[in-house]
């Protein structure tokens, strides 16, 4: 661990500052020892935490949520890797020595060091306004808490790192239990939601506020109140009452229309509550998915610059879980293109949510939409239900989902009709989890939800069977989480233990 604990605490190549805040980058490793000594300093100090999440969800997030879900799939693998069908496939073995396994550990613990610079620096500096010290600190404890959310989810327990760490202080960090990991972010987020602003001014826009911070702590209780945890009733009544808070912000309101949602031109919407910022223009801030998740072997049918990846391919079974006409889905993904060469058609599935032109090769406009209102909207229904309470509150706002998207472009009426008052909670349960699958399609939530509410098992082995015609390896729930990288476990045997069937 000596090696990525290190690394984190290094910065990435400095440039000339601009006016926005995508723009400003981080300090550089030359001179991180010297330069923390305005609050302009400390500014410039927290964007690269901000940064530094580009690197996570660029792609390897979506190996261990969508990929590893029933949701998509590698449409083409480079030489038959092994180290990208284990994560896909369950009958194949994945091991500790997976390079991606590996990227995410080390990214999001550069990310977190980061975020502890940032902290450690921050008390020596004056600052003119105290409540502004106090903002940056609080954007830094929500990365950091969005990171460790991450790590506990796909790894369970981590070493927790809240202070910058020398070489021997590195090597005596063992893994802390997963509560403990929770317990750190409940208490970053709370910082955080007394210290974020409500809004920024254009310039500030994409920074964490208040609304994100009580968003994602409502989607914290959630899957503390579920699996492996399970804290129960007490857990969602107090993600009830967050995700409440966010729905009577009237600063926070479903777009009319689902496809804006992914307009490039329309980024930060009012129903957004946090998104990872991107910008194309060849200074290294764009995002590759219109690139990465289009059909290996297309050509500009389907993006009109740069190189095609063909991997987090829609699975049939997400093609099949939209209802005839919802307009979701043609927004979200498409089954096949046209061939111009051939003039037929191919039938292969790729995501289109994230359509842009690229500036060049993988430099597009979008941002990652981390957390958005409909996912609040549908974890406060889930919450109730599971409290044995309000069916009608929960029908509501499940049908305020369905309402938006039938208005959507594409739409029209007598499509998606509202849900029914159901006869029992669990058969609400399942609306609610198959409108979260669609609502929030190739966004990184489903292998989460199917953990945290302990269905992974039945899903995923139909899903298996599904693909291969036959019954897979049989489950073990050491499925559910990760190896501990292979690196990680000999760069300190002693403390760092291998997770259970790895």
């Amino acid at each position: 661990m000596k090696r990525f604990i290190l690394l984190a605490l290094l910065a990435t190549a400095s440039f000339s500052c601009r006016k926005e805040f995508i723009d400003l980058q981080p300090i550089s490793e030359m001179n991180a020892g010297t330069f923390y000594k305005t609050e302009q300093d400390m500014n410039q100090a927290v964007m690269s935490p901000y940064a530094s999440l580009r690197s996570l969800y660029n792609q390897p997030f979506i190996y261990v949520s969508e990929i590893r879900s029933d949701n998509t799939t590698f449409s083409w693998v480079p030489g038959n890797s092994k180290d990208m069908t284990s994560i896909d496939n369950f009958g194949d073995v994945l091991l500790s020595d997976n390079g991606f396994i590996l990227t995410v550990w080390n990214n999001a613990y550069n990310t977190i060091l980061r975020c502890n610079l940032v902290l450690d620096k921050i008390d020596a500096v004056s600052f003119k306004d105290p409540k502004l010290k106090e903002q940056y600190k609080a954007e830094a404890k929500f990365i950091r808490a969005l990171t460790y959310f991450w790590l506990v989810r796909v790894y369970g327990d981590v070493p927790k790192v809240e202070k910058q760490l020398s070489v021997n202080e590195a090597y005596t960090l063992g893994r802390a239990p997963a509560q403990e990991i929770y317990d750190l972010i409940v208490a970053d987020l709370k910082f955080a939601e007394a210290n974020l602003p409500a809004s920024y001014a254009a310039v500030d826009k994409g920074r964490v506020t208040l609304g994100g911070a009580k968003g994602l702590l409502a989607k914290v209780y959630m899957t503390m109140a579920g699996y492996p945890l399970k804290k129960g009733a007490a857990y969602y009544a107090l993600a009830e009452t967050k995700a409440l808070e966010v729905i009577n912000n009237p600063q926070y309101s479903l777009v009319p229309d689902y496809k804006t949602l992914f307009d490039v031109t329309k980024k930060n919407s009012s129903e957004s509550l946090f998104e990872v910022q991107y910008k194309k223009g060849g200074t290294s801030t764009g995002s590759p998915w219109n690139n990465d998740f289009a059909p290996r072997f297309s050509n500009k049918e389907v993006v009109l610059v740069g190189d095609k990846s063909g991997f987090n391919a829609p699975t049939p079974s997400i093609s099949n879980a939209y209802e005839a006409g919802d307009p979701r889905k043609s927004i979200s993904m498409s089954d096949g293109y046209v061939s111009t060469a051939t003039g037929k058609p191919v039938n292969e599935k790729y995501v289109k949510k994230y359509y842009d032109v690229s500036f060049s090769a993988s430099d597009n406009d979008n941002n990652w939409i981390e957390l958005r209102l409909a996912d609040v909207y549908l974890l406060y229904a889930e919450a109730l239900v599971r409290q044995g309470k309000q069916q009608d509150v929960a029908l509501t706002y499940l049908n305020k989902i369905r309402q938006r998207a039938r208005n959507s472009s594409g739409g029209g009426p007598g499509i998606l009709p509202d849900y029914k008052p159901f006869t029992t909670d669990a058969d609400l349960l399942l609306a609610i989890e198959k409108e979260r699958r669609v609502e929030l399609a190739f966004e990184n939530h489903r292998w989460f939800d199917l953990v945290r509410t302990e269905r992974a098992k039945e899903v995923m082995t139909q899903e298996q069977k599904e693909q291969t015609g036959f019954n897979p390896t049989a489950w073990s729930d050491n499925m559910l989480l990760f190896p501990i990288p292979l690196q990680a476990i000999q760069a300190n045997p002693e403390k760092i233990k291998q997770n259970p069937g790895y």
